[in-house]
């Protein structure tokens, strides 16, 4: 079987699940209704278009109802959400904290902001999230808990904590994470950037981590423009992450009085006003997307040596990218597949560059990623937007 014909059944299996359809197919993007227009508009009349306003208290109790979660503090990006969630979280000067190889880079660099340092642990190719039995067996190895917590014996640098990701909306498996967290005394933070709508053992996802957080980028399942918000199931670790992220500034009539150094996180009202018309559609976007990530299973059975990526038994995923899995056997094709489907219009991309190949991590540390780098060579996004 020749690279181009793989190439060429995979863009006929994509076109299989669009109907046939010629055009240009986007890898993800938003679906709006009449009522974002409503919103909007009504936040416009209303001159409340910065942090203050009514919407942005609205889009977060809703995102806490629909989430399951106790607070939610609306900000202007999903980066943000993790900077925030990491200096809340006691992430200082040269601590190491845990995150995928396999991520995006926004991961890695919110804990650079706090002055911490990415310590790059591998997946699970039936998660493409952290792998939780290799992990154990690596913190085994290189860790030493006491008083002061864990300490990573190679480097003499404390590790506080560890991030994981949902990939593509995927949830990772958390129950094993947990337990390694509550063992080794590490905070855990889950990125659920791309996964809302995501459930993990019939709860959504967000609800396990000390804090967790989720992105509204113009290309999430639903979007703000650009925005994220933080998660928690404490109270005042609620009141302290909205505070942070509104300049720290003390509540007055008119002083500027602000007790601790904050950032200017705040989500404004009219981005706020578009996700609360997003976050109503969501059901229906979930429901669609699905359905497409079901239509894309069926067509790549036929489909030799590609596997389209589904989620793991324990959990209802959002399919926010949809994914196939190319066998090592072809993974040389995987450029090829790429050219072709992008030249017909159908946009593909390859997952991200791992984190420690990137000039500014290469000398982080890092445990062994032998399955990370295979799904790198291996791995496609395939159009996934509500509206196919």
């Amino acid at each position: 079987m020749s690279e181009q014909s793989i190439a060429e059944k995979i863009l006929l299996a994509i076109r299989a699940t669009l109907n046939g359809t010629e055009g240009r197919f986007s890898l993800h993007e938003p679906k709006f209704s009449e009522k974002e227009s409503v919103y909007v508009q009504d936040c416009m009349d209303s001159g409340f278009v910065s942090s203050v306003g009514k919407y942005v208290d609205r889009f977060e109790q809703m995102l806490a109802e629909y989430t399951g979660v106790r607070r939610a503090v609306a900000v202007v990006n999903g980066t943000s959400a993790l900077h925030t969630a990491l200096s809340l979280m006691g992430v200082g000067q040269n601590d190491e904290v845990l995150v995928p190889a396999l991520t995006f880079v926004a991961t890695a660099n919110a804990v650079t902001y706090t002055g911490g340092l990415p310590h790059f642990i591998d997946c699970d190719e039936e998660t493409l999230g952290v792998d939780p039995l290799k992990l154990e067996n690596y913190l085994g190895d290189i860790c030493q808990t006491g008083t002061q917590g864990c300490k990573n014996r190679l480097t003499g640098r404390r590790i506080k904590a560890i991030v994981v990701t949902h990939t593509f909306g995927h949830p990772v498996d958390l129950d094993p994470i947990e337990d390694l967290c509550r063992r080794f005394g590490l905070v855990l933070i889950e990125d659920a950037a791309e996964a809302i709508g995501s459930l993990y053992k019939g709860s959504h996802v967000g609800n396990r981590g000390d804090l967790s957080i989720l992105s509204f980028n113009g290309n999430k399942t639903i979007t703000t423009g650009g925005g994220g918000a933080l998660l928690c199931n404490d109270d005042a670790l609620g009141d302290l992450a909205k505070h942070v992220t509104t300049t720290a500034k003390v509540p007055h009539p008119w002083s500027y009085v602000h007790d601790r150094i904050g950032y200017n996180y705040r989500m404004p009202n009219i981005n706020a006003a578009l996700g609360c018309g997003q976050l109503e559609q969501l059901p229906s976007f979930i429901e669609r997307k699905r359905s497409l990530a079901r239509r894309y299973a069926a067509a790549f059975k036929a489909v030799p040596a590609v596997r389209f990526f589904q989620e793991p038994e324990y959990a209802r995923s959002n399919y926010w990218l949809n994914a196939i899995l190319l066998d090592t056997s072809i993974q040389d094709s995987r450029d090829d597949v790429l050219t072709l489907t992008n030249r017909q219009g159908i946009m593909t991309r390859p997952v991200w560059t791992l984190m420690h190949k990137l000039p500014m991590y290469q000398k982080n540390p890092r445990m062994d990623l032998t399955t990370s780098e295979s799904i790198e060579k291996r791995l496609i996004n395939i159009p996934s937007s509500p509206i196919l």
